[in-house]
């Protein structure tokens, strides 16, 4: 059975084509489009995903969509709710985009299922949250959880809360918008001069160094329940007052002091109110958390919505909630609703159907080492191919270069775990600068995550026995003595976003730190993803070159090629003197 399933004009719109409850294939429309979190419909996106799996249109047994419409149609709409009213559109704007799909568009009925000549194309809309509850639950280990999922809002929720056993999920809860988790987070975010839906991990790094207690005047714009709910104070806000401008009203500006407006600078205000925020944050997910444990009296969680890539929270979660396990997904954002909506559709469709548990995130295009050399031959570029390229890489990072790591399939989700990646000396207390001012330009109070091979995770890092992070979804304590090793992947407040890798879903990563650990000792690597500022994570050889010579990386290893810049620069001045002097160059260097 094969399911397509679509975020079609949300948050990082995207596709997944999903074959027998399996994931095959999946990716945002951003990497194509270069635009950065584009909502454009995922037409390139759709077509990766059918060339992967091999499939045309016309072989698809249904399309699913992480939005459901007829909820937003079940009654009218008050001015206030104009966007929601927007997404009833996809009742025809869905199957509208994916007509340009189908050589042959000879419809014969109106309905959401098109007759086509050959073929009936059946589109099935999935509820938002069910859809970013089945891109956590039906990849996890588990066959019987609780689950929450925390976001913005859906068409109707912005908070659910229930159960899984086998394929029945059963809901327990909801908190309705506008009484939304994701918007407070957002409104803050708005607030302190970031972009909302987009910059929230900015504030989150913040937070860390805030000083100040403010609980008492958050304690007026949220109010918290033992009994697993929560209450925004909306005389503060502005967020489902869709047509007014900003997400808060003059009222916060009076209890918290001026809104900071971008590019002003940071003061130690701004920081506080970041920490308020972070800490309010939490505590109402802890007490949701709490009463959802108290409900089904089970020891697993699955958590997903965009709330949860608060990776702070996730790193804290088991502590104090009464749960033991937790799984958290690579993609817990709307670009994960691709794929939810497809699984929601498989397995509640099929009782009994088993799933196994998702252990990497590599669903996107890969690239051969063929591929890999005609793009350096249509360039022209000097390179080296080694064999041994994870020896060579280690000793290159180790030397203190700052590398392009493009390997494997690309990951799916907003961070790049070592196949799209910029890799670098932890121990270096100037890395972090350095690859601010020359790589990444970006703010410096941002951390960088450490990769560490997961069997040295213990040894480094204050975390649960057995848990691991493949992901980089959680934020952990680094230890005692070993903080001061790794300065350059350390937060100000001794703590890391950490990925574990592990040789079985990603041996040349785990080889290029091992190989590393054999140089310095230290069995972690800085990983960052492979773009600069406001660019997509790179998709292909060609943007992985483009960007590499727009900013100040030293090295690119592209499968078993390797090029420097200075090999580059040093080739360019011979031709270049070669050239003047009324000499042919001679071939570039391999």
């Amino acid at each position: 059975m094969n399911i397509l399933g679509l975020n079609a004009d949300g948050y990082i719109s995207s596709a997944a084509l999903v074959r027998d409850g399996r994931i095959v294939a999946a990716a945002p429309e951003e990497r194509y489009t270069r635009l950065k979190q584009d909502r454009a419909f995922p037409t390139n996106a759709i077509r990766f995903c059918l060339e992967n799996a091999g499939l045309t249109m016309q072989d698809l047994d249904a399309i699913t969509v992480g939005w459901n419409p007829a909820l937003n149609l079940k009654r009218r709409m008050n001015s206030l709710s104009e966007a929601l009213k927007q997404k009833a559109k996809h009742l025809y704007y869905v199957p509208n985009e994916l007509l340009q799909l189908v050589p042959d568009k000879d419809t014969t009925t109106a309905e959401q299922v098109f007759h086509l000549k050959d073929w009936d194309m059946r589109v099935v809309y999935v509820r938002h949250h069910m859809s970013h509850l089945a891109a956590s639950y039906f990849l996890s280990p588990y066959r019987r959880a609780a689950w929450m999922v925390a976001d913005g809002f859906g068409e109707e929720a912005a908070v659910v809360m229930g159960y899984g056993e086998g394929t029945k999920l059963t809901v327990l809860k909801e908190i309705k918008f506008p009484q939304s988790m994701g918007m407070f987070y957002g409104c803050f975010t708005n607030f302190l001069g970031f972009r909302a839906d987009s910059d929230e991990w900015k504030v989150m790094a913040l937070a860390a160094l805030g000083r100040e207690d403010l609980s008492s005047k958050f304690s007026k714009v949220i109010s918290i329940g033992d009994d697993g709910t929560f209450e925004l104070d909306l005389t503060y806000y502005n967020h489902f007052m869709f047509e007014r401008e900003g997400m808060f009203t003059e009222k916060m500006e009076e209890l918290f002091g001026p809104r900071r407006l971008p590019h002003e600078p940071m003061t130690q205000r701004h920081y506080d109110i970041a920490l308020g925020m972070q800490l309010f944050t939490e505590q109402a997910l802890t007490k949701m958390l709490q009463w959802l444990h108290r409900e089904t009296g089970m020891d697993d969680l699955c958590v997903s919505g965009g709330v949860f890539m608060n990776s702070v929270f996730n790193g804290k979660l088991l502590k104090n909630t009464g749960f033991r396990n937790v799984f958290i997904p690579a993609f817990p954002d709307d670009s994960g609703v691709a794929m939810g909506s497809a699984l929601y559709h498989y397995y509640t469709g099929n009782e009994g159907a088993k799933w196994e548990a998702a252990e990497h995130n590599y669903y996107g295009p890969e690239f051969s080492n063929a591929d890999v050399k005609a793009e350096l031959d249509k360039r022209k570029l000097p390179f080296r191919y080694v064999a041994d390229v994870e020896q060579e890489a280690a000793q290159l990072i180790a030397d203190g270069n700052i590398m392009g790591w493009f390997q494997g399939r690309m990951e799916f989700g907003q961070r790049a775990l070592g196949n799209r990646s910029i890799v670098a000396d932890p121990r270096r207390a100037d890395m972090k600068e350095l690859i601010n001012r020359h790589v990444k330009f970006r703010e410096p109070f941002r951390p960088y995550a450490p990769s560490i091979m997961e069997e040295h995770t213990q040894e480094w890092f204050h975390i649960e026995p057995g848990r691991q992070v493949p992901f980089m979804e959680s934020v952990h304590i680094i230890k005692e003595g070993q903080a001061a090793r790794i300065p350059a992947v350390t937060h100000y407040d001794g703590t890391g976003r950490i990925q574990t890798v592990s040789h079985t879903t990603n041996p040349r990563y785990h080889n290029l730190i091992r190989e590393f650990h054999k140089l310095t000792g230290v069995p972690i690597v800085l990983n960052t993803s492979f773009n600069v500022n406001a660019m997509p994570v790179v998709c292909t050889p060609g943007d992985a070159l483009d960007c590499f010579f727009a900013c100040g990386l030293d090295v690119l290893v592209m499968g078993n090629y390797i090029v420097d810049k200075a090999t580059v620069a040093a080739n360019s001045a011979r031709a270049g003197s070669a050239s003047r002097s009324g000499i042919a160059p001679g071939p570039l260097s391999r």
